[in-house]
C-alpha cells in the first residue's frame, strides 16, 4: 500500500503522553503533523527498500546478523512478488505458465485477495498489473497513458495457486500492491521479534505494524501533507494508509490519474481520496484499506474486525462504528 495518505509515526522516544497529545493537536491546526510518542522503543534503524523508506524502532538495537536477515527477506519477497523486476516471479509468469511459489505467502495473499475481490463486486483483482501498466504506472515509470482496460473478470479461473504452484492460464500481470506491503510488514515484524526481545515497530512509510508499545500516530491530511485529520493510538495492531495524491501524473485526456484503479474497468477512483485501516496485522489492515475506495469496503472490514477511517474527495470524513481514532473537527 503507497504511503499517500499516511499515518506519521510519532518520533522522539520517550515523549510524554501529554506531550504527544499537544503535537498531535498543533498538527491538527496546520503545522507539521506531529512526531512524538506515548510509549515506544528507543533504538532506530532507517534504510530504503522496494522504493520506500522503512524504520524499525526496537527496545535494543538490532545486531548485524539481524539487519541482514531482514534485508534478505525483503529482497526475497520483492524478487517473488514485483511486477517491476524482470527476475521476479510474477514477470517470469506474465506470458502464462506455472511456476514454483512461496506456499505460505501465495495462499496467504491470494486468499485474501478473493475475499476483497469478492466483498467489492471485482473491483479489488490481484490480475489489476496490465490495466496500471497502461495506464503509465509501469515498470519503467513511463507515466504515458494508453486509456483504460478491464482487468480480467473470471481472474479466479484463470489464476491457481495450490500444492506450492502458482498458475496463470492466460497471459497476465500479478500485481499484489492492494495487499503486499501490509504483508511485508507482518513478515519483517516477524523476523525481528525472532530475534530481539522487547517492543518492536515497524514502520514502511505508512504501513506500520507495533508490538509492546504504544504509538500515536497521526493521519496525514491527503491535500495537505502539513497538516493531519487526527490521530490514532495503536498498541499491539498494525495501521495501514492509502490515497490517490501521491502517486497520481496526467491523463491522456488531461484528467489526473493514480494508482487505485477501479480493475472492472481500468478508471482511477474518483469519490475516495484516502483511506486509513486498523486491524490485527498489517496484511488485513492493508487490504481493508484498499477495499475502502469501493463500495463493500466497510462490510469486509467488519467481517475481519478492522476499524477504517476515510475521507471522500469533497473533503467528508467517514469513520466505521465504534472507531478509537481522534478525529480533529
Amino acid at each position: 500500500m503507497p504511503a499517500a495518505g499516511r499515518p506519521v509515526v510519532a518520533g522522539a522516544a520517550g515523549a510524554s503522553a501529554a506531550g504527544a497529545a499537544a503535537e498531535v493537536a498543533a498538527a491538527g491546526a496546520g503545522s507539521p503533523p506531529a512526531r512524538s510518542a506515548v510509549e515506544r522503543p528507543r533504538e532506530r534503524w532507517e534504510f530504503a527498500a522496494i522504493g520506500t523508506v522503512w524504520r524499525i524502532d526496537t527496545a535494543a538495537p538490532l545486531d548485524a546478523a539481524t539487519r541482514a536477515a531482514v534485508t534478505a527477506l525483503i529482497d526475497a519477497f520483492d524478487r517473488d512478488w514485483s511486477r517491476f523486476r524482470p527476475d521476479s516471479l510474477v514477470t517470469r509468469l506474465a506470458a502464462g505458465g506455472t511456476a514454483d511459489a512461496p506456499t505460505a505467502d501465495a495462499v496467504a495473499m491470494l486468499d485474501l485477495f478473493a475475499a476483497a475481490s469478492a466483498a467489492t463486486d471485482g473491483a479489488v483483482n490481484p490480475l489489476i498489473g496490465d490495466a496500471l501498466a497502461r495506464r503509465g504506472y509501469d515498470a519503467g515509470y513511463g507515466f504515458i497513458d494508453r486509456g483504460a482496460q478491464p482487468a480480467p473478470a473470471a481472474w479466479r479461473d484463470l489464476l491457481r495457486w495450490d500444492d506450492g504452484i502458482l498458475s496463470l492460464a492466460a497471459p497476465g500481470t500479478i500485481d499484489v500492491g492492494a495487499l503486499g506491503k501490509g504483508r511485508l510488514v507482518d513478515l519483517v515484524l516477524a523476523e525481528v521479534r525472532r530475534r530481539v526481545v522487547g517492543a518492536v515497530t515497524v514502520d514502511a512509510s505508512g504501513d506500520i505494524a507495533v508490538v509492546g508499545a504504544t504509538e500515536r500516530i497521526a493521519l496525514e491530511h491527503p491535500y495537505d501533507p502539513t497538516r493531519a485529520i487526527g490521530v490514532w493510538e495503536v498498541r499491539d495492531a498494525a495501521l495501514c494508509a492509502s490515497a490517490t495524491g501521491r502517486r497520481a501524473w496526467p491523463g491522456a485526456d488531461g484528467a489526473g490519474l493514480h494508482h487505485v484503479l477501479d480493475a472492472r474497468t481500468g478508471e482511477p477512483v474518483r469519490t475516495i481520496a484516502a483511506t486509513w485501516a486498523l486491524a490485527a496485522d498489517a496484511m488485513t489492515a492493508d487490504a481493508v484499506a484498499t477495499t475502502l475506495f469501493f463500495e463493500g469496503g466497510p462490510r469486509f472490514a467488519a467481517e475481519r474486525g478492522a476499524q477504517w477511517v476515510r475521507m471522500t474527495t469533497d473533503g467528508r470524513v467517514e469513520w466505521s462504528p465504534g472507531s478509537t481514532a481522534e478525529l480533529f473537527p
